[in-house]
């Protein structure tokens, strides 16, 4: 069918027309979004937020032993657990076996003027009761690790579908030209490391310049990026305007978005390799600050990760994953958590707090929780995979501070009060970024593919500040 936008007619005359510089006529259409402008992406309404920081604490962490007090729990420790609570539930490996209670494995105070319950293992973290936002009635569809953070990062268990980051760079773009606006970084301590795949951070049927760059805490930060020996700065100019003229010539007959991607690929890496070094050097960071991190810079840690997500949130990188492995707690929960919760509590809190002193957590959300909690029954001296109920909380802009929304029953077992499906979860975290969840679509094989998909999901309005 012929093609009637006169634009587009335009763009393709002169990029057939014109040489070395199509190059810059298709950079500049992919800096101001104009290559693919959709009437569907940007914001819907006013946004509370413009970045999202998710400390995606990988492993399932127990919110028994975090930021689900229940004494009741305590009281029957070592008691059967009632068959009308877990009759017909899916349950991971304590299938078929007897179901006893366990107890909480750490005390709980109440932190700060709104009284919130926080484990005492997490000291630093309860220090920001009054900033958090605590949901205890989060609940999922995967029981086991890599589907739940799949369902989680995708809203789907589905491989290959779009992740909420590249869902959100889709829709609102990047603010940064010098650095990927979906950037991951891992670590790893405390527990049973599962492995996390790189799909969770994909674009799926997205063009793939959306898809999550993962960056590397220590040694090399992103490999590849680097001249290979005997190519200074301006011969890497060279190759790359020839290589991006051919690629625009055959485009403008093929208009295929992967050409588009690998243009703006080439682009990227190129202003990455200043600004990569750049953003890594950490001597302009005052002792007092690493030490609030409790990091040695570089050394692959959270901590390390937590300093370096606020650089990357300093220059306009909309959508940062922090994934730390090590909350996988079959046996052994108590010291587990203890251990795990050591590794991720002070540089979280000092995360919140840096933002906040910068004038930059009002306009940042940051999400703490994983893919799942643990069982309130014991598996030997841990626990298992639970998805009934389980909790998470978020701070920063258009968030409530100091509250609590929803709870789980007096087990901790199933979320009963203002229960919040991950889809729910997913549509508020849209919201905040000024997007409605039912009208940021995508069309693919003929239909109009969505993060929330086509199940119901809901704003969960009372965390809304």
């Amino acid at each position: 069918m012929q093609n009637s936008d006169p634009f587009t007619l335009a763009r393709r005359t002169f990029l057939r027309r014109t040489g070395i510089g199509s190059v810059a006529f298709a950079n500049l259409l992919s800096r101001s979004g104009l290559a693919d402008f959709d009437p569907r992406r940007s914001s819907h309404h006013s946004p509370k937020v413009k970045r999202v920081i998710h400390l995606c604490m990988a492993g399932g962490p127990s919110h028994l032993e975090t930021f689900d007090y229940k004494p009741e729990l305590a009281r029957l420790d070592g008691k059967p657990m009632p068959e009308s609570v877990t009759a017909g539930q899916p349950i991971a490996q304590l299938q078929g076996r007897e179901l006893k209670i366990m107890g909480p494995q750490h005390g709980f105070s109440p932190r700060g003027e709104s009284g919130l319950m926080i484990s005492d293992v997490l000291p630093h973290i309860g220090g920001l009761a009054d900033q958090m936002c605590v949901i205890k009635s989060m609940h999922t569809e995967q029981i086991n690790h890599d589907p739940a953070h799949t369902f989680f990062n995708t809203g789907t268990a589905i491989s290959g579908r779009p992740s909420m980051g590249a869902w959100v760079l889709y829709g609102l773009g990047a603010e940064t030209e010098d650095l990927p606006g979906f950037i991951v970084l891992t670590s790893e301590g405390g527990g049973q490391s599962q492995p996390i795949s790189s799909r969770q951070w994909h674009s799926g049927f997205l063009p793939s310049r959306f898809q999550g760059v993962q960056m590397h805490a220590s040694g090399s930060p992103v490999h590849y990026v680097q001249n290979p020996a005997g190519v200074d700065r301006s011969r890497q100019r060279e190759i790359i305007d020839a290589v991006a003229s051919i690629n625009a010539r055959r485009n403008a007959d093929l208009r295929d978005p992967e050409i588009t991607t690998r243009l703006a690929a080439y682009e990227m890496a190129f202003r990455m390799q200043a600004s990569v070094p750049e953003l890594t050097d950490m001597s302009d960071e005052t002792q007092a600050t690493i030490d609030r991190y409790g990091c040695v810079p570089g050394d692959g840690s959270f901590a390390s990760n937590c300093l370096l997500a606020r650089r990357l949130a300093e220059r306009g990188v909309r959508f940062i994953q922090l994934y730390h492995r090590g909350w996988d707690h079959h046996g052994g929960v108590k010291k587990g958590v203890e251990t795990t919760s050591r590794l991720v509590d002070q540089a979280t809190a000092a995360l919140v707090l840096d933002l906040k002193q910068r004038g930059m957590l009002d306009d940042t959300l940051i999400i703490w929780g994983g893919e799942f909690g643990r069982t309130p029954m014991a598996q030997g001296t841990g626990r298992d995979h639970h998805i009934k109920g389980f909790s998470m909380w978020m701070a920063g802009g258009g968030v409530r501070p100091g509250f609590t929304h929803g709870a789980t029953d007096e087990f901790g077992y199933n979320a009963v009060e203002d229960k919040v499906h991950v889809r729910d979860f997913h549509a508020t975290m849209l919201h905040l970024l000024g997007i409605d969840h039912n009208r940021l679509t995508y069309k693919f094989q003929g239909l109009d593919f969505r993060l929330t998909g086509v199940e119901e999901a809901h704003v969960v309005k009372d965390v809304l500040a």
